[in-house]
């Protein structure tokens, strides 16, 4: 996760003109768009992210749905100015943006807690379903625009994932705006998606437009008192950002969202020169998070256990303590090798490129572990169908994945444990969750209480 702080001068926009950013990206293409959702997670992303963008559709008449997630009553912790004050000052605000830009968008409002998109996701996920499903009722599919998932602020990711997932449910085009990755990124660093970067170079029109609309969200832009805790959280740079001549998204299309799997070419990289590049063997947090993963086991032994994703070992040598059989399997040579010298002659070790191979049997125990946000969302789809297949009427299946967005990873952990919770023949017997992982424990047909089970109710 990114961390940063808004207090900073961060990045200059000169530095960024001088890196290209007026002139590498690629044109933005939006000759085809007949309909737009654009969803923001506070009131003022869509103004400083996509308002040349929201400008120019409706100019055009192309009907502009916005969904704004929470209302940004959070933005200055510590105030004197109340939460629900700053709530009705950011919806004033917003409206008052909108006027500037156009006054025929549809706004919904969703009132979601501010920092909170994480634990309300569900509720998320429905209203932008919903909203992409009227926009495109006239067969003719909408133009998804949201956060970028790369961002670095929480509900950014998330709004942005679930665009994602939307995107890829619906087969729309998915265009994401960055915000605070001008603040806090380096226009020579590898956290830029320069070659994913799409340019929508304003009019004069437009471009005035967007700098009266980015100054009606004053309680952001200026300081609400002489109070420390009252400092804009947009800066002088970030407004410079925000009002550049050429407004800068990321093209994810149904994109992102249905990224392509990561190849054997990426992990044999990764495993070049390291022994152990996870800190499987060092870290506390691995140690914890896989005794946490083996707590969650509703039985103490099983008669055969499958791990795909299995890397060097470590999580399937103490599997192998409670199977009859075990079956490990990794896309990677390297890995796998340590993984021999790790287990002796026991577990069966296989390298297969799946979902496209995948072992034979029936297994009562299949462990997805750090692995599903390595495939693209087909592959992801027919490795979760191969694994549901794969178990025993009495089978267990755990899903347990990192938080935290990887910019080279398909999909997200929250993406893809949301993915394995949807099936519809798999119940959830635990859930277990914190802010750095997801870990789910699910068997076909209706849960199962370890309690009963046991004699013990």
């Amino acid at each position: 996760m990114v961390s940063f702080d808004h207090r900073e001068p961060g990045t200059s926009e000169d530095a960024w003109t001088r890196a290209g950013i007026l002139d590498r990206p690629r044109d933005l293409d939006l000759a085809d768009v007949g309909a737009c959702v654009l969803l923001a997670a506070h009131p003022d992303d869509e103004t400083l992210g996509a308002g040349g963008l929201l400008h120019r559709l409706a100019a055009r008449g192309v009907p502009v749905t916005l969904l704004v997630a929470t209302d940004g009553e959070g933005s200055h912790p510590g105030s004197e100015t109340t939460p629900r004050q700053l709530r009705a000052t950011r919806r004033r605000e917003l409206l008052d943006a909108l006027d500037v830009l156009s006054q025929d968008v549809r706004v919904l409002l969703l009132g979601l807690p501010d920092g909170g998109l994480r634990e309300h996701r569900d509720t998320l996920l429905a209203a932008v379903t919903s909203a992409v499903d009227l926009a495109g009722s006239d067969g003719v599919p909408p133009l998804l625009c949201a956060p970028w998932r790369g961002d670095g602020h929480r509900d950014h990711r998330i709004a942005g994932e679930v665009a994602a997932e939307v995107a890829g449910a619906r087969a729309v085009r998915l265009l994401e705006y960055p915000l605070w990755l001008w603040h806090w990124g380096d226009p020579a660093g590898d956290d830029v998606p320069w070659d994913a970067l799409r340019g929508l170079r304003l009019t004069d029109e437009e471009a005035l437009a967007k700098e009266k609309a980015v100054a009606a969200h004053a309680s952001q832009t200026r300081a609400l008192s002489e109070r420390p805790e009252d400092a804009p959280v947009v800066g002088h740079e970030m407004v410079r950002h925000a009002t550049r001549r050429v407004e800068v998204l990321v093209e994810s299309g149904p994109g992102a969202a249905a990224a392509p799997s990561l190849d054997r070419g990426f992990f044999d990289r990764f495993y070049e020169g390291r022994t152990d590049p996870w800190g499987f063997e060092t870290r506390w947090y691995e140690e914890r998070k896989r005794a946490v993963l083996l707590a969650s086991l509703p039985r103490p032994r099983f008669r055969a256990v499958l791990e795909i994703g299995c890397s060097t070992g470590v999580l399937t040598a103490e599997l192998a303590r409670r199977a009859d059989s075990t079956v490990g399997v990794d896309i990677a040579d390297a890995p796998l090798d340590a993984a021999r010298r790790r287990l002796g002659p026991g577990p069966r070790l296989l390298r297969l490129d799946t979902p496209a191979q995948w072992p034979d049997g029936t297994f009562d125990l299949v462990v997805l572990s750090e692995v599903l946000y390595y495939y693209g969302r087909e592959d992801l789809d027919r490795t979760l169908d191969l694994a549901v297949g794969s178990l025993a009427a009495d089978g267990v299946l755990v899903a347990c994945h990192w938080r935290h967005p990887v910019p080279e990873y398909p999909l997200g952990g929250d993406e893809v444990q949301a993915r394995v919770t949807s099936r519809p023949e798999l119940s959830v017997v635990a859930h277990h969750e914190e802010e750095d992982f997801l870990l789910d424990v699910l068997v076909p047909g209706p849960a199962r209480s370890v309690a009963r089970e046991t004699g013990l109710a």
